[in-house]
Parts: C-alpha cells; structure tokens; sequence
C-alpha cells in the first residue's frame, strides 16, 4: 500500500488521507543524507535538553535552598513551578501548532527556553528563579511533541519505526542521567550551571532546525480561541499537579490545602468534561479518546510510564539513602540501563511495520515485570553486580515500550488530528509520571513505617538474639542510647529495603496487568501497523 508522510509526521498515513484532511495537511517528501542526520541530532538534543529539565533540578535543592536562604520545603517549589507550568503547556500544543505552525513553534520555544534557563541561572532569590522556572516549564510544552512529528517528518514510512526508536531512547534516558547530572555539576561548580548548560545546546538546536525545517512548515492558520477551555484547563491541571507535588509533604488529604486542591481539581476537571466535549473549536480535543486504540494506548503507555518513573525515582534514593552509595555509584549502578535500548530500538523500530505492535508491546511489560521481579528479591547485602543485572535487563524492556505503543496510539488518526494527539498523549503521560514518583515515595515512607513498627516489636527482653546483640554493642563500649541509636539505624534500613521490595513486586503485577489492556486494542490491519491504517478509520 503506497503511503505518505502525515504534515506533522507523526505517523505515516496512507496517500489518499491527505487529500481528505484539511488544506493545512500538506505532504513533504523525507529528508536524505548527512541532512536528515543533522536533523536528527538537533530535535533529539531538543528533546533531551527538555526532558532533561525535568529531573535535573532534583537534587540540587539542597544547594538552591541554602545559597538563596530558603527551607528545603520552600525549594521544591522549583521543581513544582515547572512541572505545573509543563502539565498546563502540553495539551495546548494541537492549538498552538495551528496557530503559529509547526516549525515557527518549536524555533520559538526552544529560543524561549534558553532565555528562560538563563534566567533561571541569573535568579537572584527563590521568587524569581520560580518565575522563570515557570516560564521555563511553560514554553517547554510544545516540545516534546514537536520534535516527534518534525522528526517523523524527515524519515520515509518505512523508516518511522526507527524515528519514532532513535526519539524514544532520548525520552527514556534523560529522567535517569538528569539526577546525577544535575549532582555532578552542582558539587563541582554550581547550582546555576544546570540551567546555563541549556544555552548552547538550545541556541544550536534551534538554528539547526531552523535552517533544515523552515521551508516544511505548512504556515499558520486563523483559528479560533477557546478561551473558556484554557481557563478551565489551567485551573483543574495547576490545582491537580500542585495537589500530587504537595501531597507527601502536606500528609495527602489528613492537609485542609490538600483537600481544597482536590475539590478544585475535581470541580474545574467536571466542568473542563463539560466544555470541551460541547465546544465546536476545544483547544484540547477530548474526543480522541472516542477511538479505541487512542484510548487503550494512552492509557498503557502512562499507567508504564508512571510505573517506569515512579521506579527510576525510588532506586536511587534507597541505594544513596539506605545502601551507603555515593552519586557517583548509584549512577554506576544505574547506567547500563541505556546499553540495550539502544542496541534494540532500532530492530523493533525497523520491525513494527512488520509485527504486531500489541506483541512488542507484550514484551516490554513482560520485560519490566521480570526486572522488577528480580528487584523485590533485594536485600540489605546487595551487591553492585546484583543490582546491575536487572537495571542491564531493564534496557530490553525499554526498547519495547514506547515504539509499538506510540504506533498504537497513533492508529486511525487523521493528518490533522496527529498535532493534538501527541501533545494530548505526552500530557497524560508526564502527568502519569508525576503522579507515579508522589505515590512512590508516599507508599516507601509509609511501607518503611509499618516494617519498621513491626520489626521494633522484636527488640524485647524475652528475645534472646536481640539482647546479645545489645550486650555485644556495649562491649565494644557504646553507650545504651548509642546503642539504641545503631539499632534503630539497622532496623530503619531493614524497613526501607523491605519496603521499596514491596513496591518492586506490586509494579512487577502492575506491568503484567498492563499486558491485558494492551491487547484490548484493535489489531493491526493487512500490510502494515495501525498506524498505516489512520485514514481509512
């Protein structure tokens, strides 16, 4: 079946969709050579440098709050400006991307990035860095989604596979290398220079990619303005976000604020429901999810994410928190993780053409169940090489993932509903991730307090063990109290480690859940994926 690239590009749809789609649908014919090379480097270190943003501040609180005079609490708040000002920016990017075209778009975002990341490194006190983390997290939006359709667009349809492959493994591996990036640079220059490293590398980006794509953008379109659905959207999403980035610190719902935000949330998403399904232009198309394969892959694709996240956040804590590691090991320990997914996704991404997508996809929470199995085995006499292999493991996994179901997702789409539906996806999916490292970290705290009540219910005159060991202690002349202090130590780390093998093994069933969802998608039509089938839908 003879086919042709989407205008986005974000999936290749067959050559008569395009002359059903509306006239802001054009074709482009693919890149060729060492251009579509260069193309491919510079929205992959776009995407990077954003999904970078996201993580990279993480450790660094610390040195952010002491050098500008504020609590460790009140510096959360950068991380919490950005993600809400990214969660609100995301699904306006169907909107924005008619309005101000696709290339003219993502120029101006990433220069707008840079400026705001200069900004950020310039702040002088909290206020302001939060302001221009806002910002930053605000212009970020369009990003993400727009370097998948800009670089789906420079790969012939038979190559998509591989495009959407080479933009996954930047999306997957940036959240693991943020963290230790962000404390390596912070312990050897200085807090400013996580957000100073952001200019050359957007400045270059954004030259590059207006020299190669500029001639490839369909222009803008006089659109109208739904400007009821923002309002709405920016209330129910801030409130919602600021709820999940808040919750732990605020005791969840036991917090007044917290329950307000909830009331907010769920009163302005009912309306937000309300709005968009009756207006005649929403500025996000809710009725995306009418389509089975939109809906179940979504859903997939951020109920994994957010496990995946959730789990990317909690292995490094308990290895530097509770395992004695050091930054540097624990990013030892965590590296391989991008060796096989960049060996793999470029097989399965030449393959999804070829094999069922809900197959590939099969194998991935197949995978990530398996890996995370493995890790609820973990003890406190862990070695390196024990947490090494499943995290070399992990890698396979991640090369399943994110192809197949973003094949799925894109199924039986229209042209030019693909804009909408990535940045649709990617907001769900984000905010899936957010969502997933507040439970993670809420159930560890609240798991290790349990096991730690449990275990503390053994140190007892009656236990034999327990008071040799306590005599032990002061012969070696500890004091009681210091005695008590070593003892609850052990008992503390006993807790966590029994406490995030308990989240292991609920996200290993969580992943083999998934497998059923996955398979409620509609199967691939005869020669090609779903996504080759998107106009005769």
């Amino acid at each position: 079946m003879a086919v042709a690239q989407a205008a986005d590009g974000t999936a290749p749809l067959p050559a008569s969709a395009p002359a059903r789609a509306s006239a802001a649908a054009v074709a482009f014919p693919p890149l060729q050579g060492a251009e579509r090379a260069l193309g491919t480097l510079v929205l992959s270190l776009a995407t990077f440098m954003t999904v970078l943003d996201t993580s990279i501040a993480n450790v660094s609180i610390p040195a952010i709050s002491g050098d500008l005079g504020v609590s460790p609490n009140q510096g959360t708040w950068v991380i919490t400006s950005f993600a809400v000002a990214n969660a609100i920016s995301v699904p306006l990017t169907g909107w924005l991307t008619l309005r101000f075209g696709q290339v003219r778009l993502f120029a101006a975002s990433v220069l707008l990035f840079v400026l705001a990341s200069w900004l950020c490194g310039l702040a002088p006190n909290i206020e302001s860095l939060i302001a221009f983390r806002v910002l930053q997290g605000a212009v970020a939006g369009p990003l993400i989604p727009l370097s998948q359709t800009l670089l789906l667009a420079s790969y012939p349809p038979a190559m998509a596979g591989t495009a959407i492959a080479l933009w996954g493994m930047t999306t997957l591996v940036a959240p693991v290398i943020g963290p230790l990036l962000g404390g390596w640079i912070t312990d050897n220059f200085s807090w400013p220079w996580i957000f100073y490293i952001n200019v050359p590398v957007g400045l270059l980006s954004a030259l590059f990619t207006w020299s190669i794509y500029r001639s490839r953008d369909p222009g803008p379109r006089k659109v109208p303005f739904d400007a009821v659905g923002l309002v709405l959207v920016v209330l129910w999403i801030g409130a919602f976000q600021i709820m999940i980035d808040k919750g732990k610190e605020l005791d969840w719902f036991g917090s007044t604020q917290i329950v307000a935000l909830a009331i907010v949330a769920a009163v302005g998403f009912l309306y937000f429901l309300a709005w968009e399904l009756t207006e005649r232009h929403p500025i996000v198309n809710l009725r995306l999810f009418a389509q089975r394969n939109f809906l179940v892959g979504t859903v997939a694709l951020s109920v994994g994410y957010g496990l995946f996240f959730g789990n990317v956040v909690l292995l490094p804590l308990w290895l530097q928190q509770w395992m004695g590691y050091t930054a540097t090991w624990a990013g030892i320990a965590l590296a391989p993780v991008g060796l096989l997914a960049i060996l793999l996704s470029p097989w399965v991404g030449r393959n999804v053409a070829k094999l069922d997508p809900r197959t590939l996809a099969t194998v991935a929470f197949v995978g990530f169940a398996l890996v995370l199995w493995m890790r609820s085995n973990f003890n406190t006499n862990a070695t390196v090489w024990v947490v090494l292999i499943p995290t070399l493991l992990q890698g396979a996994a991640m090369a399943f993932f994110f192809i197949p179901l973003q094949s799925i997702v894109f199924s039986g789409l229209k042209p030019e509903q693909l804009p909408s539906a990535s940045g649709m996806s990617n907001f769900v999916r984000i905010t899936a991730g957010a969502f997933g490292t507040s439970v993670f970290t809420t159930l560890w705290d609240s798991r290790a307090a349990l096991h730690h009540a449990q275990l503390t219910e053994q140190i007892h005159r009656g236990n034999d063990a327990a008071m040799q060991a306590l005599q032990r202690l002061g012969g070696a002349g500890l004091s009681p109290e210091q005695s008590s202090a070593m003892v609850n130590r052990l008992i503390d780390q006993q807790a966590y480690t029994m406490a995030a093998t308990d989240l292991f093994y609920l996200s290993a069933l969580l992943f083999l859940a998934l497998v059923g969802l996955v398979w409620l998608a509609q199967p691939k039509v005869a020669g090609g994926t779903p996504a080759e089938a998107g106009g005769a839908h």
